[in-house]
C-alpha cells in the first residue's frame, strides 16, 4: 500500500517501532486502520477503496471498516482476522512510527512472536466487554521474554459498555495484575474506542473521568532511554564479500557498540587479531559505525573469518559456548521433546543442537513454573540448550541479535521455535576431548576393515534382528570384528529405565546413537536394530559419523505382514488396547527416505537379503571381499 510517508519529516523523536497484540477481534487492525487514516497516512483513492471495500467484506455496517487497510490476504478478509504480520509506516507530525499487526489467533502465535523481536514498545488490547484473555495474557508474556519493556493497554470498543469507567478500571487491574512480576517498565492504560477513533487520536467525549493521553499522544511523546549503547563493539558476519582478488570485507549489521576505522577487532572463531582499515556501505565510506548500522568492514590483514563468526573489539572478546539455558516459545503443531536434534541459528551462525531438559513450562494465566515432558503448540517454557559445537553469544537482554534463537525442524527447514538465551551452563566448561595416541584409522586398520554403523530400521516384527544376526554371522566368519546393538538387548540394561513414550523413544535412540559412535571409534561394524520411528532421530544418529560411515537399512515389511507375524504377540495386544504407544498402531512410524540399503522382506528370504548386505559393505569398501 502506498503512503505519504517520507523519512525526510521525520522529527528528532526518531524512529519508534511498535507492536500491537491481544486476542482475537479485540480490534488491532482496526486501531492501525484508524491511525493511519487519521494521520493522513492513506490517499485519497484508497479511502475511497476502502469504502467500497468495507460494503463488500465490512463488519462495521454502513462505517467504514478500518480493519481492512490491514487485511491484506482475501482469507484475512473473509474470515475477518489476521494471518500474517502486517507492517505500516506513520509519520504523525513529531515522529516516524513503524506499527506491526500481529496476528490474534492462537495458530499464528509464531507471527506475533516474530512482530515482538523488533518492536520497542507493545501495545496489548483488550476487548472491554471481555477482558484480559488467555491470549492477552500469553501474547504480553511472549513479548517480555522478546525485550520489550513498554507496554499499553489499549482497552478498545469502550463504546460498546457505554464508556463505563468500572468496566475500564476492571480490565486494567486483571491487567496489572496478570504482569506484575513480568520485567516490564512502564504500563500505561487508555480507554479508547478504535472504531470512532476516540482517545486513539482524538480526545474523548465520553471519558471525562479519563486524564491521560490520547494513543496518539502518548506514541509522540515516548522516548527510549537515553545513554547509548553500554555495550562492546559486535558485528555478526552475515556475508564475505570477495568480489574480486582485491577486496575482501565481511559484511553484516553492527549488534552492539561502536568502531572506529584504525580499531582492533578480533575474529569469535579463530581468535585472530586485527585492525579495521575500511568501513564500507552503499553510501561511501564511514569513520565509525555504531550498533544497527549496516556495514563491511575491510581488514588490515588477512585473518580466518567466515559466515556466523562474530567480529568483536578486541578488548573486549566474546565468550562462545555450547550449552545454555534458554527460554522457548515452541510454534509447531508436533511437539517438541527432549533429546531431539534440530537446527539452531544463534546470529549468523547455525549449528545442531538438543533441548537436552525442559526446566518448567510457564502457565501464560497464572505464571506458575509447570513440570513437563514435552512443549505443545504456543508453550513457553525455561529449557537447558546444547549446541554440536560452541557459539559466540551474548544474553538476550543485551543483544537481540546474539541472544535471541532460532530452532529450525532438520527435515522440514520449518522454523519450529524461538528462544532467548540467558545465561551459559558452565558445567562442561571444563571438560576438553581428550587425545588418545591410537585412534579410530589405527583400531580399522589393524582390523583390516573400516568401522560402520548399520542401522535397522523397521516395524515390530519387520526381521531386523533376523537380518541383523545373519549379517553378524556372516561377518564374523569373513574374520570381521563387529557388534549388534539390538532394541530389546539394550533396554535390558543401558535404557531399562526408559518407557515408550514419544519421549522415552527419542531418549532411546540418543543413547544408542552415542554408544554406536564410540563403538565405531573402537573400529568396529555396528550393527543396530531398532524401530527408531522417527527420521529426525535417525539423521541425527547420522550426524554423529563421519562421511560414509552410517548406513541406513530399511527392512521394508507391510504392516498387514508384521501383525500377521506377530512373534511376541505384541500387535494382537496393542490393537485391543493393552499397550499404548505401539508403532504403526496407536504411534507414528517415519519410513526412510533414501536409505543406503532397501530390503523389501516379502521378495526374497532374511539369507538373501543378509547377503545383500555384505555385498553392499564390500562395494563400498567397507570391508575386503
Amino acid at each position: 500500500m502506498d503512503t505519504l510517508v517520507s523519512p525526510a519529516h521525520a522529527s528528532e523523536s526518531g524512529l519508534l517501532r511498535v507492536m500491537t497484540c491481544g486476542s482475537v477481534d479485540d480490534g488491532k487492525s482496526t486501531l492501525i486502520g484508524r491511525l493511519l487514516a487519521d494521520t493522513h497516512a492513506v490517499m485519497r483513492d484508497q479511502l475511497d477503496q476502502l469504502a467500497a471495500d468495507s460494503r463488500r467484506h465490512g463488519t462495521t455496517g454502513e462505517d467504514i471498516d478500518y480493519a481492512l487497510l490491514l487485511d491484506g490476504l482475501e482469507a484475512e478478509r473473509q474470515q475477518g482476522i489476521t494471518i500474517d504480520v502486517a507492517y505500516r509506516f506513520v509519520t504523525t507530525g513529531k515522529r516516524r512510527l513503524i506499527i506491526a499487526d500481529s496476528p490474534g489467533h492462537e495458530q499464528y502465535t509464531r507471527n506475533m512472536a516474530t512482530a515482538a523481536s523488533t518492536a520497542d514498545l507493545a501495545i496489548v488490547l483488550a476487548d472491554a466487554r471481555k477482558g484480559v484473555l488467555v491470549q492477552t495474557r500469553r501474547h504480553s508474556t511472549i513479548a517480555e521474554l522478546m525485550g520489550i519493556r513498554h507496554v499499553v493497554l489499549a482497552v478498545n470498543k469502550m463504546d460498546l459498555v457505554d464508556w463505563s469507567r468500572e468496566a475500564f478500571e476492571t480490565v486494567e487491574t486483571t491487567f496489572r495484575e496478570a504482569v506484575a512480576h513480568a520485567g516490564f517498565r512502564s504500563v500505561v492504560a487508555i480507554p479508547m474506542s478504535a472504531r470512532t477513533g476516540e482517545n486513539l487520536t482524538r480526545e474523548g467525549d465520553n471519558t471525562g473521568w479519563y486524564h491521560g493521553p490520547t494513543l496518539l499522544e502518548y506514541l509522540d511523546a515516548f522516548e527510549l532511554e537515553a545513554g547509548g549503547d553500554p555495550h562492546p563493539f559486535r558485528l555478526p558476519v552475515q556475508w564475505v564479500s570477495r568480489p574480486n582478488a582485491d577486496f575482501r570485507g565481511f559484511a553484516g549489521t553492527v549488534a552492539t557498540g561502536r568502531m572506529l576505522v584504525g580499531g582492533k577487532v578480533v575474529a569469535s572463531g579463530s581468535g585472530q587479531p586485527a585492525r579495521v582499515a575500511r568501513i564500507v556501505t552503499m553510501d561511501g565510506d564511514l569513520s565509525q559505525a555504531a550498533a544497527g548500522d549496516a556495514v563491511t568492514l575491510v581488514l588490515d590483514r588477512e585473518i580466518d573469518v567466515s559466515r556466523g563468526d562474530v567480529l568483536a573489539a578486541e578488548a573486549a572478546p566474546l565468550e562462545a559456548a555450547d550449552q545454555f539455558s534458554a527460554h522457548l516459545v515452541w510454534l509447531a503443531e508436533a511437539p517438541m521433546v527432549p533429546g531431539r536434534t534440530y537446527l539452531v541459528k544463534i546470529g549468523a551462525r547455525t549449528v545442531s543442537g538438543t533441548v537436552t531438559r525442559i526446566r518448567h513450562r510457564l502457565d501464560v494465566n497464572t505464571r506458575q513454573e509447570l513440570h513437563a515432558d514435552k512443549l505443545e503448540l504456543n508453550d513457553v517454557a525455561k529449557v537447558q540448550l546444547s549446541l554440536a559445537s560452541p557459539v559466540a553469544w551474548m544474553p538476550y537482554g543485551e543483544s537481540r541479535d546474539l541472544g535471541g534463537l532460532i530452532l529450525i525442524d532438520r527435515q522440514t527447514n520449518a522454523t519450529v521455535g524461538v528462544g532467548m538465551l540467558d545465561f551459559a551452563l558452565t558445567r562442561a566448561a571444563n571438560l576438553r576431548w581428550q587425545e588418545l595416541d591410537i585412534d579410530k584409522a589405527a583400531r580399522a586398520r589393524q582390523k583390516g576393515q573400516r568401522p560402520a554403523v548399520l542401522w535397522f530400521t523397521g516395524l515390530s516384527g519387520a526381521g531386523k534382528s533376523t537380518i541383523a544376526n545373519l549379517v553378524d554371522k556372516r561377518l564374523f566368519a569373513m574374520g570381521r570384528h563387529t557388534y549388534v546393538l539390538d532394541g530389546d538387548n539394550v533396554r535390558h540394561g543401558l535404557n531399562r529405565d526408559l518407557g515408550f513414550t514419544e519421549t522415552d523413544r527419542v531418549e532411546n535412540i540418543r543413547r544408542v546413537s552415542e554408544v554406536s559412535a564410540l563403538f565405531a571409534e573402537a573400529g568396529l561394524i555396528v550393527l543396530v536394530s531398532f524401530i527408531s520411528p522417527y527420521r529426525g532421530e535417525r539423521e541425527a544418529a547420522r550426524a554423529r559419523l563421519a562421511q560414509g560411515e552410517f548406513l541406513e537399512v530399511f527392512v521394508d515389511t507391510p504392516l498387514e505382514e508384521c501383525a500377521a507375524r506377530d512373534p511376541k504377540g505384541l500387535y494382537q495386544k496393542a490393537m485391543a488396547g493393552q499397550i499404548a504407544n505401539f508403532t504403526g498402531v496407536s504411534a507414528p512410524y517415519e519410513a526412510p527416505l533414501s536409505p543406503e540399503i532397501h530390503l523389501r522382506t516379502t521378495q526374497a528370504t532374511p539369507e538373501a537379503l543378509a547377503e545383500r548386505v555384505v555385498t553392499v559393505l564390500a562395494e563400498r569398501g567397507l570391508i575386503e571381499p
